[in-house]
């Protein structure tokens, strides 16, 4: 909601993570290519008998790792995502609400600390990279597309390399965040 200025938003909002189609989406791309590739590999390799031992362990601990990191998210997070946002004439900082920050860095620090300690490297990376993303700014002049999705409320804009952010509305401001995103971007970016 707005805050007293005129040219600033802000607000905080909690989204269900396995019921938001842009965060399944992005789910799907990032699990779902590479284990999907790794099953089909999987099944040619076999020639399609799954029940062979070379295949069916595979196959089974990739489903006890999706069925284990769900449960993980649920325990700790309650399946939500708590994002906060503020639009101001410098651009969008989008940022993990205080009570998820708190978690996430714990979780970033345990990857952190397990990688170091198992010597991956790519375990820290994954937790120094998360943790870097608590919170994101795009000034007006980065943006390179907006894409908007009036039925879930999801604004997605899209910066630099790398640099997406999902903007989650709720009924009383989409139409003014829409409308602040859309003026400045056409200013700015068209």
């Amino acid at each position: 909601m707005e805050n007293g200025e005129s040219d600033k938003l802000s607000w905080e909002i909690s989204v269900p993570l396995f019921k938001t189609g842009v965060i399944l989406k992005d789910l799907g791309i990032a699990l779902g290519i590479p284990f999907g590739l790794l099953i089909i590999l999987l099944l040619v390799i076999s020639g399609g008998d799954i029940s062979s031992k070379g295949v069916l362990y595979p196959l089974m601990s990739i489903g006890i790792l999706f069925l284990l990191s769900f449960l993980f998210i649920m325990a700790l997070y309650g399946g939500r995502y708590a994002a906060g946002y503020v639009i101001d004439n410098r651009g969008i900082l989008n940022y993990t609400q205080q009570s998820q920050r708190k978690k996430n860095t714990s979780v970033n620090l345990m990857l952190v600390i397990i990688g170091f300690l198992t010597g991956k490297p790519s375990a820290a990376g994954t937790g120094l990279l998360a943790q870097s993303k608590q919170s994101v700014f795009v000034r007006w002049n980065e943006i390179r597309k907006v894409k908007i999705h009036p039925d879930s409320m999801t604004i997605i804009i899209k910066g630099g390399f790398a640099c997406k952010i999902a903007i989650f509305c709720n009924a009383d401001n989409f139409m003014s965040v829409r409308n602040t995103i859309m003026a400045r971007f056409n200013v700015n970016g068209e």
